[in-house]
């Protein structure tokens, strides 16, 4: 399914959204298990002040966005605390290796 991401924004509420720039890096967590930048960490161990402290101005602006892709979009079982990415990445690893 996330294999065939199309790089566009995502939009929440016609006024959040999730910049195009920002896509490959999402995509490339829940498809691969790519460590993404700090912010997006932040995002995805739903550490709201980590995600506060290192966003830039925009995606400070359109924080509930990500909240809502991940709630609605991606896998329950990529994001919500540090120990779920965690096994995210290292079930994403041992695919790569086994494939």
């Amino acid at each position: 399914m996330y294999e065939n991401f199309k790089k566009r924004a995502y939009i929440f509420r016609g006024v959040y959204y999730i910049p195009t720039r920002m896509m490959d890096p999402i995509k490339n967590y829940i498809v691969n298990g790519d460590k993404p930048g700090d912010f997006l960490t932040a995002v995805i161990k739903n550490n709201l002040r980590e995600a506060c402290a290192g966003a830039d101005d925009e995606n400070l602006q359109n924080l509930p966005a990500y909240v809502a892709f991940f709630y609605n979009e991606a896998p329950a079982e990529c994001w919500g605390s540090p120990e779920i990415m965690k096994g995210w990445m290292a079930c994403k690893k041992a695919q790569r290796e086994a494939a």
